[in-house]
Parts: structure tokens; C-alpha cells; sequence
């Protein structure tokens, strides 16, 4: 029975990595297909009205069906649409408006080394040195990243706007992860459905959509030299890059833990990186690309090394094995 329980743990560990891995990659090109849109003449809040609108309409027959959750864990499905899809996706699309993709995506995801904060002061458990190492590789990775010693070169508010979209994913991956040690957590698509809809309600207000230049959306954008539909562009940021990626995201974080998940959710850096260099033109320095590396090293350290809860030991070993061991301790 043992080995059995086990192996099912490995399996879902194993399917947990698996959609960690697609969400990184679809929230990866999200950054690369909004830009052009961006460039085009939409307002980032408007793009990002878009998106999250887009993504609640696809979802809201699941909405429909776990209506419940309005009754059982409003304020979850409340903190979950303000900072795991308004926050985030606000400040991320206003910072790459101002900065680089792959700079953006690598302040923001500074995010895995924050939560760092959230498990020490927050739920007063213990962070090893190993911990404390990774948030300062990846703070002194950002500052090779903005290349500090030529005086802040780029934009300050286009940096403070990714370190909020940092801040809002702390939220993300906590709130992913509400109630799932007790055997008690909401079904994920309800969780997203719901978190879309109060997004979408939050940047309605914020964004003004009506003021909106719709006739953009009929024309091309322009990637790099290249002229892409709109349409076409909008199409991938919702289905690909927000519905799949919200989803995929979510269950994973259920599978292994916001600290794993975390972890492999550093991969979207990457791909931004890589895509807007390729599909954008935006290259990066030799130490930009130093500094991005051991930003993502270090928030693998930090998180990697975040102890497991009720545990004073890091963690080595995804959320569903975790949670087998905890059983086994109980009986």
C-alpha cells in the first residue's frame, strides 16, 4: 500500500512538472505578442482589459457551474482575481511598455526570492542560510540586469511597475495553493473562472475600456519589421497565453507546491528573453544576460530551499509527496 501511495505521489509529481513547464512557456509569450499591440496604439491597461475580458468569456460556463464558490470562499476567489490576475497582468503589460520584455520578466520574477518573506514574517517559519543565499544572488543579479553602475539606465517607473507585477505573483502562487494540505481546496477552474471575472470587473474600472481604439484590433502590428493581424495577436494572449497558462498554472501549483512551481515558473523569464530577442529585436548586454542568470539561479536556491510546512526542513520533495508523508506521520 505504501509503495503504491507512493508511486501515485511520483506520478502526480511528475504531471505536476509537466504543467508547471506549458504554463511557464504560455505565459512566457504573452510579454512578446502584447508589445506589438502595445506599439500599435493600445493602451497597456487596454490590452490588459482585453486579455483578462477575453480569457473570463472563454471561462464563464465554468463559472457557471461552481457558482458555489461565491458562497464557500468569496474573499480566496476575491485576492485571487485582484493580485493573481488584475495585479499581476496590470503591472507587468505598464512595465513593458516602458522597459524590455526580458527585463521586465526578470524583475518580476524576483517573486519566488519575495516569497521568501511571506514564509518568514508572514507564517514565521524558518528560512535557511541557503535561502537567505539565493535572494542575494538574485538581487545582485537584478542590479548587473538594470545595469546599475551606468546609473539606472533604464526607466525607474517601468522598474517599480515589474517589481509590482513581482509582488502581485507572491499572491498568486499563495493563493494557488489555499487548502490544498487539507484535503479542502476549490476546484482550480473554478478558482480561475472567478478570479478572471473579478479581474475583469477591477480593470473595467481602472482601464476604461470605452475609450479604447478598437479599429487597432482590425489592423496589423508590427513585430519587428514584420506585419502580424492584430486579431491573430489578441487570439494567442487569451487562449495561449492566459486561459491555458492560468490553468496549467494553478493545477500545478496544486500538484507540487507554490515553492516548486515557483521554481519552474522561472523558465517564463527565459522564454520572454528569448522570444523578444528573437521575434523583437530587444538584445541584451553580456551582463544583462549574466545578471538573468543569476537571478534565476537564485531564486532556484530560494525557493528550493524554502522549508515545508509544519517542518523546520527545506523542502525536497513536491506538494503531493509532501502531503503522503504527512499522513503517514499522523496514522
Amino acid at each position: 500500500m505504501h509503495t503504491s501511495e507512493s508511486s501515485r505521489a511520483g506520478e502526480g509529481k511528475g504531471v505536476g512538472l509537466g504543467l508547471a513547464l506549458v504554463s511557464a512557456l504560455a505565459f512566457g509569450g504573452s510579454g512578446v505578442a502584447a508589445k506589438p499591440l502595445i506599439e500599435a496604439g493600445l493602451d497597456p491597461l487596454h490590452v490588459v482589459w482585453l486579455r483578462v475580458a477575453g480569457a473570463a468569456l472563454v471561462m464563464l460556463p465554468l463559472a457557471v457551474r461552481h457558482r458555489a464558490l461565491l458562497r464557500s470562499r468569496p474573499a480566496l476567489l476575491a485576492g485571487f482575481g485582484l493580485l493573481g490576475v488584475a495585479g499581476v497582468q496590470a503591472f507587468y503589460f505598464a512595465s513593458i511598455s516602458r522597459i524590455p520584455v526580458g527585463v521586465a520578466l526578470l524583475v518580476e520574477y524576483l517573486a519566488p526570492a519575495l516569497v521568501l518573506g511571506w514564509v518568514r514574517f508572514v507564517q514565521r517559519r524558518p528560512v535557511t542560510r541557503a535561502a537567505a543565499l539565493g535572494v542575494v544572488l538574485a538581487v545582485g543579479g537584478l542590479a548587473c540586469v538594470v545595469e546599475v553602475w551606468s546609473g539606472l539606465s533604464f526607466d525607474a517607473l517601468g522598474l517599480l511597475l515589474a517589481l509590482g507585477a513581482a509582488c502581485c505573483q507572491v499572491g498568486y502562487f499563495v493563493l494557488s495553493d489555499q487548502g490544498s494540505d487539507s484535503g479542502e481546496a476549490p476546484d482550480p477552474l473554478g478558482v480561475i473562472a472567478y478570479g478572471l471575472l473579478v479581474g475583469t470587473a477591477v480593470l473595467t474600472v481602472v482601464a476604461r475600456p470605452w475609450t479604447m481604439d478598437f479599429s487597432v484590433l482590425a489592423q496589423r502590428a508590427d513585430m519587428n519589421g514584420t506585419p502580424v493581424a492584430a486579431g491573430l495577436l489578441l487570439g494567442w494572449i487569451v487562449l495561449i497565453a492566459t486561459v491555458l497558462a492560468y490553468v496549467t498554472g494553478v493545477v500545478s501549483v496544486r500538484r507540487l507546491s507554490p515553492a516548486i512551481a515557483g521554481v519552474v515558473a522561472c523558465l517564463e523569464a527565459v522564454v520572454a528573453t528569448v522570444l523578444a530577442w528573437v521575434l523583437l529585436g530587444e538584445h541584451l548586454s553580456a551582463p544583462q544576460i549574466v545578471g538573468g542568470a543569476v537571478v534565476l539561479l537564485g531564486a532556484f536556491i530560494a525557493q528550493s530551499s524554502t522549508p515545508a510546512k509544519g517542518s523546520v526542513e527545506p523542502v525536497a520533495a513536491g506538494g503531493a509527496e509532501s502531503r503522503l508523508s504527512a499522513r503517514e506521520n499522523a496514522a
